[in-house]
């Protein structure tokens, strides 16, 4: 990835770190957010990528002005953009008949509405320079979980939005392509061993019987 100018959002953790930390080594030039901006600062420091090819900014993705604003700021630092990473998302527990308004809103923007937002802005600059988008969706975008409405609504809204990227900008060079890992070993799953039931549900559903690893 040399030369190349890749965006990745919620990277101060689990796959958005481990992604961060393979286009680093692979020599990519980075634009890296999060809302924990302290947290990821010190992490992109530890990455050996250059200042002059690393860009860290605090972006809350479900506010599209912040988002906008970030890919901006990325283009005109470094002239371009080869590779868009829509990479933060959050859950909440909750039947339909449980979940508040808030929680919906604030599950769907976070986690659908921002791949939305910084896709629209990140676009014009993939077209010029034949790039392309990969999101982190999830298989609970493919099939559904008990109490888990909105992310599951969130996450399929994840996966048909980059269908329907795919074949409208397949004649401008640009690729997009979800990926949609299981249950992944992360401070955001770290609760879930806490739990001698949900850990034996995993190790006997699981093929390999372990979570994955970012």
């Amino acid at each position: 990835f040399e030369d190349k100018v890749v965006i990745i959002t919620a990277a101060a953790s689990g796959i958005g770190l481990a992604a961060a930390r393979r286009f680093a080594a692979e020599g990519a030039t980075l634009a890296l957010s999060d809302i924990e901006f302290d947290k990821l600062k010190t992490l992109a420091a530890g990455m050996g990528v250059p200042d002059s090819k690393l860009l860290v900014a605090r972006v809350d993705v479900s506010r599209p002005k912040e988002l906008e604003d970030f890919i901006a700021d990325t283009v005109k630092r470094f002239g371009g953009l080869d590779v868009l990473v829509n990479n933060a998302g959050v859950g909440a527990f909750g039947y339909v008949t449980e979940i508040s308004t808030e929680t919906w809103d604030r599950v769907i923007a976070t986690t659908l509405s921002s791949v939305f937002y910084a896709s629209r802005a990140a676009l014009p600059h993939l077209i010029a320079r034949k790039g392309n988008i990969v999101n982190t969706a999830s298989i609970s975008g493919l099939v559904a979980d008990v109490g888990f409405a909105a992310y599951n609504a969130a996450k399929g809204g994840v996966v048909n939005l980059t269908r329907a990227m795919a074949i409208d900008h397949a004649s401008d060079g640009i690729r997009v392509n979800a990926l949609c890992p299981g249950v992944t070993e992360t401070g955001s799953t770290a609760w879930m061993h806490n739990h001698p039931a949900i850990m034996k549900g995993f190790s006997e559903r699981l093929p390999m019987g372990r979570m994955g690893t970012p």
